[in-house]
């Protein structure tokens, strides 16, 4: 059996946009969910809904402790992070199937 991963993502609008910050045990899941605007919620009330960004924990606390001090860190920080990961700001939603 495969450890249990959890994944602290940034969802983005567009390029230079509104940005989403969160923390899930299944990415594909929680992105699909996030798409397709299954709940009320801030993404789907702005439509946010390209994945640019993900970092990948084996620890739940480790992973949201991260999600917290990413939620708090300047745009210009959470720009600079996407840019390094994903210059073009690609949706790596596909590279999750």
């Amino acid at each position: 059996m495969q450890p249990k991963k959890y994944y602290v993502y940034i969802l983005a609008k567009a390029k230079n946009s509104t940005f989403y910050v969160g923390f899930t045990s299944n990415l594909q899941k929680r992105i699909w969910e996030h798409k397709e605007e299954i709940a009320d919620s801030f993404t789907k009330r702005y439509g946010i809904k390209t994945l640019v960004y993900f970092e990948i924990y084996d620890d739940p606390e480790t992973a949201i402790t991260r999600e917290k001090r990413l939620k708090r860190w300047p745009r210009k920080w959470k720009m600079k992070i996407i840019e390094e990961f994903n210059p073009d700001w690609q949706d790596l939603y596909e590279t999750l199937t």
